[in-house]
């Protein structure tokens, strides 16, 4: 398994609050048993070896474990760190990734 992870909390200060749909006990329930099932619909598949947890405290809190830096990342330092981690990232329903540079 994967040993590169990072806590995901849903970002009020960056993204506002969070939808309806995100605090439903339906979605709760869901993604606590399905974790891998639900990032899937978002487009987030995740192959078998990375290890996946999910911390279910309040609606209003989820704690989700991913892989945290890619490898090319290595090194890079804060502002380039930060490009790497698109909206989708802040959310749970990507990973982070090293931008492509235009030519």
């Amino acid at each position: 398994m994967s040993s590169a992870r990072c806590a995901r909390v849903y970002p009020i200060a960056l993204l506002g609050p969070s939808p309806s749909w995100y605090k439903s006990e339906a979605y709760r329930s869901r993604v606590v048993r399905e974790p891998r099932a639900v990032l899937r619909e978002f487009g987030l598949a995740l192959s078998d070896d990375v290890e996946i947890k999910v911390w279910d405290s309040t609606a209003e809190l989820r704690y989700m474990v991913l892989p945290q830096r890619p490898d090319e990342a290595a090194g890079f330092n804060r502002e380039q760190l930060a490009a790497c981690v698109p909206r989708d990232a802040l959310i749970g329903v990507a990973c982070a990734s090293v931008p492509v540079r235009s030519a």
